[in-house]
């Protein structure tokens, strides 16, 4: 196969996974999508505009110099797919950033929610259990938690921080940590016993989602080992046998 064809068959799976990653985000409202959704970098949407046009200019340029080496329909292929892989790009890379952050927040919602349990067995308000754990931790949720402190310290009340909360992480366990506190907040019943539940609950599911990438892993480490590494290791002993074939066939 040339060259020309392995681009264009590239540019056509590069295309592929590049709206699929883009066409996961497509239910989020259009603003949201320009500007950033909170567990995402925020990117201006003039920004997010710019570097879309500006990959598409790229792939556009890649494309006119590709497509007439192209044979046949491949021409036609190379010079549709590449300004479209372009102009999708900044979606699909925003995307799987924003999934990728938002992976790292709920990982670190079980170890927030035992602080924030002991916090509430001490007698401190859930503020101040905020605050304490935004203050030790790092990373995304740490980054989020001190936006609600900072809404709090301005006055917000608490369940207009939280709902702010739920909007800028719109994952389910960060909805059910807001929701207990709310409830907790709302009718005064006991929140570190909720909070601990919670965050059994989340290491359980955390445990249960690792087990089965290791599961789904397996038969792929199997399919390396029968296509790669076996007939290395029969090249390897036929090509010592076919060194040493005088001496083997000497006897006969």
């Amino acid at each position: 196969m040339s060259a020309i064809a392995l681009l264009a068959v590239a540019a056509a799976l590069f295309a592929s996974a590049a709206a699929r990653e883009a066409g996961r985000g497509l239910g989020e409202r259009l603003g949201e999508r320009l500007a950033g959704t909170a567990i995402s970098p925020r990117l201006p949407g003039p920004a997010l505009l710019a570097a879309k046009i500006g990959c598409a200019v790229l792939g556009g340029a890649t494309a006119w110099l590709a497509a007439p080496a192209a044979p046949g329909r491949l021409a036609l292929l190379v010079a549709a797919g590449l300004p479209l892989a372009g102009f999708m790009l900044p979606d699909a890379l925003r995307e799987r950033r924003r999934r990728g952050r938002e992976r790292r927040l709920v990982a670190a919602l079980p170890d927030a929610a035992d602080l924030l349990a002991v916090a509430s067995a001490a007698g401190r308000g859930p503020g101040a259990g905020f605050a304490e754990v935004a203050r030790s931790g790092s990373g995304p949720l740490a980054a989020e938690l001190r936006v609600l402190v900072a809404e709090l310290d301005c006055g917000r009340p608490l369940g207009a921080a939280l709902r702010a909360l739920r909007e800028r992480s719109p994952s389910a366990e960060v909805a059910a940590l807001c929701a207990a506190i709310e409830r907790s907040h709302r009718l005064g019943s006991p929140l570190s016993d909720q909070l601990r539940r919670q965050a059994g609950a989340l290491r359980r599911d955390q445990r249960r989602a690792v087990e089965e990438r290791a599961a789904r892993a397996a038969p792929k480490i199997q399919l390396v080992v029968a296509l790669v590494l076996v007939p290395s290791v029969l090249l390897m002993i036929a090509a010592g046998l076919i060194a040493n074939a005088d001496l083997l066939l000497a006897g006969f």
